[in-house]
């Protein structure tokens, strides 16, 4: 009988302190990350940024447990969705960057009688340097080794509503109705090179649409923050990115409390238990913050299974 299998795609990262070379290493070779058409050229800045960050980074992973935590959620939510759908469906995850990479998963993939692949990107917001680098991977990886099953894919999902839900109680999580009007609520984006989306990718329009959405459905649950902000995180090197960075952000609100969503990220990772957990918080604190809140992504929530539960419907 023939199966149908559905792969989570990520980014990844590090298991342990000594993954997190490889982390920096494939991640800064990818050809959506530095985006030059000399893939010599494009190795030997890696390398040098590798050989630079990684004894920094690997400070980073210690404090947040010596590793990340992106791939203990992803099992978890991997779990949820199986025993969801039930035997008739194989459900996988592929990181990008580092274990389980696209090509393991191919290999098991491949000893199944499979008609159909379903791959769902984890990132809501379609971006070159997430889905599209995600999505080419285990295509490349899946046709290298022969596979013969349809392959059928999603680009985002920013308006699936059912996803919104989850961010919606996260939200709720950290901050009740009626403290609402107290609090700034910051929707925090991981940053992107200007010239990249100079050069059209439409990551940040979708980010602007998501949260228009998220204004709309906070404004019918009666959670009424004093203001509803956009912020940019996790900037590297000299280039221009998108504004206003975080920081900046942080400087400009009156309020001195603030709510922070990480609306790029479905899964908490670094950017979010180190970067807004730890070294953000130590911001608010300079700058007077008397409330600094962050929520957890949606990781293994009931709403983000069912709304892999809908894509996949969907797709079929």
């Amino acid at each position: 009988m023939k199966k149908e299998a559905i792969v989570l795609l990520n980014m990844g990262g590090p298991n342990n302190l000594e993954e997190v070379e490889v982390f920096l290493t494939n991640m800064f070779n990818d050809k959506n990350i530095i985006t030059l058409k000399s893939s010599l050229l494009r190795s030997l800045i890696a390398s040098l940024i590798t050989f630079s960050r990684t004894e920094k980074s690997q400070e980073i992973y210690r404090q947040i447990g010596g590793k990340s935590p992106l791939v203990g959620h992803t099992k978890n939510l991997v779990e949820k969705l199986r025993l969801r759908l039930g035997e008739s469906v194989i459900v996988d995850f592929a990181m990008r960057y580092t274990p389980p990479f696209a090509s393991e998963v191919v290999e098991r993939l491949n000893n199944e009688y499979i008609e159909k692949i379903y791959l769902i990107p984890l990132y809501p917001q379609f971006s070159t340097t997430t889905t599209k680098s995600s999505l080419e991977d285990f295509e490349e990886q899946y046709h290298l080794r022969g596979g013969d099953a349809i392959l059928v894919e999603i680009k985002h999902f920013f308006q699936n509503s059912t996803y919104n839900k989850a961010v919606i109680e996260r939200i709720k999580e950290r901050v009740d109705a009626d403290e609402c009007k107290d609090f700034d609520i910051i929707f925090s984006a991981h940053g992107l090179p200007q010239k990249i989306v100079d050069a059209g990718d439409v990551y940040e329009r979708h980010v602007q649409k998501h949260i228009e959405i998220l204004k709309q459905m906070l404004k019918d649950e009666e959670m009424n923050f004093n203001e509803v902000h956009l912020a940019y995180q996790s900037k590297v090197g000299p280039m221009e990115w998108l504004k206003p960075s975080l920081e900046e952000k942080l400087k400009e609100i009156k309020s001195r409390s603030v709510v922070i969503f990480p609306i790029a990220f479905t899964i908490d990772n670094s950017e979010t238990d180190f970067e807004l957990e730890i070294e953000y918080r130590e911001v608010a604190r300079e700058l007077g913050f008397e409330d600094y809140r962050i929520c957890r992504c949606p990781n293994d929530s009931d709403f983000f299974v069912e709304a892999l539960v809908e894509l996949y419907a969907k797709m079929r």
